[in-house]
């Protein structure tokens, strides 16, 4: 207990007991779907360890959103589970991974009453507005090959890995495209010595 308490120190001393009442804390497998599209937001996570990746869905597509990492919450169930909508976006764990479940039904009157648990979600606006400005420039502007070298990075930097162990058709769901762009822009990527693709998994060569 004393060292979820640590976990949640960001929020106020007040808050972070309500939540230990009230709020589930639950441990997900990688590679968990926790919300699906178009589901009902009946809890809202805080991420305490791991990673979780967040997705929105157009057509049949895939496109990697944003990562919630830990002291991080979701925006889009946030927005979802105020105004009792249907999620426009689902989530998966991207590692095994503790989350905070609170139950929405608290949310409003927590929210009125906790200052500490309105800077969360403004300061997640914030940060997922940023994501969002960045993925639409890397989208309209950049090529495919810087789009893809920079998500291999962030990935492994959030990570902490040194190696990527990834299919092809898992990065191409990510970044929305198809897999057969995938591969060739990796092996451009590795015929350029900015990558190389082993059986470990995907390295980034030292000084990209």
């Amino acid at each position: 207990m004393e060292n979820i308490q640590q976990q949640l120190s960001f929020l106020s001393p007040s808050l972070i007991e309500e939540l230990l009442a009230h709020a589930t804390i639950c441990d997900f497998p990688k590679e968990t779907q926790i919300l699906r599209d178009e589901q009902y937001v009946k809890v809202l996570p805080i991420v305490l360890e791991g990673l979780v990746k967040v997705f929105s869905k157009f057509e049949e597509k895939e496109l990697l959103l944003y990562y919630i990492q830990p002291k991080q919450s979701c925006i889009m169930s946030f927005s979802a589970a105020l105004k009792n909508t249907p999620s426009k976006v689902f989530a998966i764990t991207e590692e095994d991974s503790k989350i905070l479940l609170i139950p929405v039904d608290k949310l409003p009157n927590w929210l009125k009453e906790f200052p500490s648990l309105n800077t969360l979600f403004y300061n997640q606006y914030d940060l997922r507005y940023s994501d969002l400005l960045d993925t639409i420039q890397h989208i309209l502007i950049d090529k495919m090959d810087k789009r893809l070298f920079e998500y291999l990075k962030n990935k492994l930097l959030l990570t902490n890995n040194v190696s990527l162990k990834i299919t092809h058709s898992q990065i191409a769901n990510e970044l929305g495209t198809a897999r057969e762009v995938i591969s060739r822009v990796l092996k451009k990527l590795e015929s350029e010595k900015k990558i190389e693709q082993t059986a470990n998994g995907i390295i980034l060569h030292s000084g990209d």
